[in-house]
């Protein structure tokens, strides 16, 4: 692998975990505006919507679930009364089914929602991002081979180390899935992967979630920073040098 370039994996995944926040949520927020708050209020609002919505790039997929770990591990920073509160409103809506043992997947009316939902994102991704098709495309492309990579390492880890990823990976990719859903939702996986790292990271640092959220800048929030980055680098190595550079240069220019 050529680094000739002088941007190591754990370099890159520092630089880029901010360029991917930004375009994930120029996406979400996109679609919120352009019809998908309106189609949320049609299946009750958010309190019927939140979790689907948030849950959505496993269950959708066909006998897609998120286990009891992956739900804590998405949900850390939360209240976990309030998670539950809100899990409970949305199983009652009748959007989520919830085995006995705590599993969770979409009813047949959630799966409509979310097949919904895939459209309004197909609608704004391609507006949002209009005129950058080759750029989506080629994002597309790489952070493929990051997120299948970062599935292989994954299974060498020990059960439970990235709870929350491991809820939200792969992501649903149905045939004819258009470019820009199927960017924005590997934005999104990817952003787990991350937020896994991140957990490791300050609980080997002695510090809980609401300990870390509270910690104010300084050394100590700075080496968590660090780890984070070395523990989230793994599967940018698929990446050659340029191409990470590559990857940052596409997501710095796409707008939003």
């Amino acid at each position: 692998m050529n680094d000739t370039v002088e941007l190591a994996p754990h370099r890159f995944a520092g630089l880029v975990a901010p360029a991917i926040d930004r375009a994930f949520v120029a996406g979400m927020l996109a679609g919120r505006d352009g019809g998908g708050a309106e189609l949320s209020q049609r299946y009750g609002g958010p309190a019927a919507t939140g979790f689907l919505l948030e849950f959505r790039t496993r269950l959708a997929a066909p006998g897609g679930t998120v286990d009891e770990a992956g739900f804590t591990a998405v949900t850390r920073y939360r209240d976990p009364v309030e998670c539950r509160r809100a899990l409970d409103k949305q199983v009652a809506y009748g959007m989520i089914h919830r085995s006995p043992d705590g599993e969770l997947s979409a009813t047949e009316r959630g799966l409509a929602f979310l097949a919904e939902i895939w459209q309004v994102h197909a609608e704004v991704t391609e507006e949002l991002w209009a005129g950058h098709d080759d750029r989506v495309l080629r994002l597309v492309e790489a952070l493929g081979r990051v997120l299948a990579y970062a599935l292989v390492l994954a299974e060498e880890e020990e059960p439970g180390t990235g709870a929350a990823f491991a809820a939200m990976a792969p992501p649903h990719e149905p045939d004819g899935t258009p470019p820009g859903v199927l960017l924005l939702n590997r934005l999104g996986t990817l952003r787990y992967h991350r937020a896994d790292a991140h957990a490791a990271a300050w609980t080997a640092a002695g510090h809980t979630a609401a300990s870390v959220a509270a910690l104010p800048s300084g050394p100590e929030r700075l080496a968590i920073e660090l780890e984070t980055d070395r523990r989230a680098a793994g599967p940018y190595a698929v990446l050659a040098a340029e191409e990470r550079l590559a990857v940052l240069a596409d997501l710095a220019a796409l707008p939003g």
